[in-house]
């Protein structure tokens, strides 16, 4: 039953998509205005088979890859939605549902079949950390995109070319607020998921630390993060650096997250 409303949600989600982008070319901002009550359908509907899924399953969203990145989407939309309501960034959304709508579509792929976890995946300390790690890289997703369009609105600026898509994109002040916003919050979840994780693996295994390469490449993107937050808390960084370095971030962080299975033997590997 809940599949249903994963579906519906992908098709919702794809059609905003295809508005959002519309909106850009054609520089209507109803278009965009429609886009994003299309999306708000489909992140509730989306809402719908998470919380369907948890309660018929008892799934956690390390059950395996597809199940993290239809979590990790809903965070991202869910995270857009909310500066909806603070600040005037609606076009963001044809840079996020995009992105939402390949996550979603690489997640379908095997979300129909119930997930079987390992003995060591069993347990409140796995689901901590990986509710935290997901949940804070979401919100790198989204510094990753309004960092991007930063970029994108002030090279814009810069050439004079005020008119057509730069008239509709957010200010550079709310995209760099947005961006600021979601490293401040994501690094602390994903220290937490860290931590959560190095307890899990001293009760498994007997040692928090086992020079794993996915343990060693998100220690990298940790420190990544953690120097952005001091350039922009101490030194007073904004704008480009800031934007650049969110990009940066994230790419090592999904490199750990994704890059490591692929090329590395780990631990990590379920």
């Amino acid at each position: 039953m809940e599949i249903m409303f994963f579906r519906i949600a992908l098709i919702a989600y794809f059609v905003s998509t295809a508005g959002f982008i519309i909106s850009l070319f054609v520089g209507r901002v109803k278009v965009a205005k429609i886009s994003m009550w299309i999306f708000s359908l489909a992140f509730v509907l989306h809402t719908t088979y998470i919380v369907m899924r948890w309660i018929g399953t008892a799934f956690i969203p390390s059950a395996n890859i597809y199940s993290s990145l239809s979590f990790v989407a809903w965070v991202v939309s869910g995270a857009y939605l909310a500066f909806q309501t603070k600040t005037k960034t609606r076009v963001l959304g044809a840079f996020v549902s995009p992105t939402v709508l390949v996550m979603l579509i690489t997640a379908s792929a095997g979300l129909m079949g119930g997930a079987s976890l390992p003995p060591a995946l069993h347990g409140p300390w796995v689901s901590i950390h990986v509710v935290f790690l997901l949940t804070g890289g979401a919100l790198f997703v989204l510094a990753c995109l309004t960092g991007a369009m930063y970029l994108l609105q002030d090279n814009l600026i810069k050439k004079k070319k005020v008119g057509g898509i730069s008239g509709l994109l957010p200010s550079l002040q709310d995209l760099d607020r947005i961006n600021h916003i979601c490293i401040i919050w994501g690094f602390p979840l994903l220290t937490f998921g860290i931590i959560a994780g190095s307890v899990w693996a001293r009760i498994v295994w007997g040692t928090s630390w086992h020079w794993d390469p996915k343990q060693i490449c998100t220690a990298v993107s940790w420190v990544i993060y953690a120097v952005l937050i001091h350039q922009r808390l101490i030194i007073g960084w904004k704008g480009r650096k800031a934007a650049f370095l969110s990009i940066i971030g994230f790419a090592g962080f999904l490199f750990a997250s994704l890059g490591v299975n692929i090329f590395f033997v780990t631990i990590h590997n379920f």
